[in-house]
């Protein structure tokens, strides 16, 4: 079973910048990073596959970068400029192929517990 570990949430206010980590078990092809605000339903965020071509969605684009280590099996979410709109719990998530792992659809194989992000303004 693959586990992911998010970390790096917090709060912070409007204009702040904050950085996501997420360790994986092991190395995943696929990964990603999605988000869920209180009343809303989850949305993708960022994804990146494991040769570093990535798709954003199009209220972060310009804002927040995906990135991954694929020796350590870590991926990352810079997020700068947040806004108020940004607070949710974050979640990162995995899949072996393609076919399992969509941001559009928020399909993915393995996800982790979340993490917080609150933007004040």
């Amino acid at each position: 079973q693959v586990q992911l570990v998010e970390s790096g949430g917090g709060s912070v206010q409007a204009g702040g910048s904050l950085r996501l980590t997420c360790a994986a078990s092991s190395f995943m092809a696929y990964m990603g990073w999605f988000r869920q605000a209180p009343g809303k339903e989850r949305e993708g965020v960022a994804g990146i596959d494991r040769s570093g071509n990535t798709n954003y969605a199009d209220s972060v684009k310009g804002r927040f970068t995906i990135s991954r280590d694929n020796a350590k099996a870590t991926l990352y979410l810079q997020m700068n400029s947040l806004q108020p709109e940004d607070t949710a719990l974050y979640y990162c998530a995995a899949a072996y192929s393609g076919y399992h792992f969509s941001l559009r659809e928020t399909r993915a194989t393995y996800w982790g517990q979340g993490t917080q992000v609150t933007v004040s303004s």
